[in-house]
């Protein structure tokens, strides 16, 4: 019987389950090498953590690993259950608060390190928490896919730490009484983009579309909805989805460096977001907070057919 220690909690409604105890030994290297060793040697440890019947298509998976810098307090592999994420905003959020859970970190500003590069957290006094996150920029404006079905649709390519396709809400208002339709509609567009070689960078897989349109709240900006790689939609407001509508808006010149964005989720969840410029790019910080909502075991029977999960 192996036992497996986690913490559970949510960012704005989207899970995240931090492995703390009983993860696999991926030795030494930077996170991008320790990943690749997960992704090529582990990857039944990722399904049994995720996938059913312990998680679900929603649930996003952190791995504590040892830094690779001594300034930094962790390093992070981010998966979910199809596979696994450069950066996860919403995660490294969740990730913060279990830290401060664990009576590891307290309030101030401390670098984790994750496979795109290191990121730096501030955990407020009042609870909340901000990611300086990956650079941003938007690689392309105003693409056009066909997708059956459904016609042209344009949109702009971005990174935020993961690639997006982002389009303007058009066919649907993003309200939740919409979801089913819209992951229909949203996983249409994903498949096009792939059928017809539209890609991000260098022929990297734009593994996440998000749709925006404006809020009908009073203080916030948008509202959007973020189709994930699993064809899951993110609860949250998105962190690596506002860093890419933040780098696409700082492109357009119509949000100014330092200005503050609030986005919302389908859900009604909220992140506030601000960037300053590095060079070409922009370096978005995501303002949110999350709750710790479960301290588990888990248990992989050898003699359960479904031990190492489904999928």
């Amino acid at each position: 019987m192996r036992r497996i220690r986690v913490i559970d909690s949510h960012t704005g409604g989207e899970p995240t389950r931090v492995v703390t105890d009983g993860g696999p030994e991926l030795g030494a290297g930077d996170l991008a090498s320790l990943r690749e060793r997960f992704r090529t040697k582990f990857d039944a440890f990722r399904k049994a953590i995720v996938c059913e019947p312990r998680g679900s298509d929603v649930m996003v998976g952190a791995l504590l690993c040892p830094p690779s810098s001594p300034a930094s307090v962790a390093g992070i592999i981010f998966f979910n259950n199809v596979g696994y994420l450069g950066m996860c905003g919403h995660g490294t959020i969740g990730v913060v608060k279990t830290l401060e859970y664990l009576g590891r970190i307290g309030p101030g500003v401390h670098s984790l390190d994750t496979p795109v590069g290191p990121v730096k957290a501030t955990l407020h006094p009042d609870g909340r928490v901000s990611i300086a996150n990956v650079p941003s920029y938007r690689y392309a404006h105003d693409v056009a896919v066909n997708v059956p079905g459904h016609g042209e649709v344009r949109g702009d390519i971005a990174w935020g730490g993961n690639w997006f396709f982002l389009s303007r809400a058009t066919q649907l208002p993003l309200e939740s009484k919409h979801i089913p339709a819209l992951l229909t509609y949203t996983s249409a567009i994903k498949q096009a983009l792939v059928d017809q070689g539209i890609t991000g960078e260098g022929g990297a897989e734009i593994d996440h579309v998000e749709l925006y349109s404006k809020s009908p709240n009073p203080g916030v900006n948008a509202r959007n909805f973020v189709l994930c790689p699993g064809l899951a939609y993110d609860r949250s407001p998105c962190g690596t989805g506002t860093s890419a509508k933040v780098a696409c808006l700082a492109a357009d010149q119509v949000l100014a460096e330092g200005e503050t964005w609030v986005q919302e989720s389908i859900i009604g969840s909220r992140f506030e977001a601000r960037y300053v410029r590095e060079g070409d790019r922009i370096r978005p910080t995501i303002t949110g907070t999350a709750s710790v909502n479960a301290e588990a075991t888990l248990l992989v029977d050898s003699t359960d057919p479904f031990a190492w999960g489904i999928g």
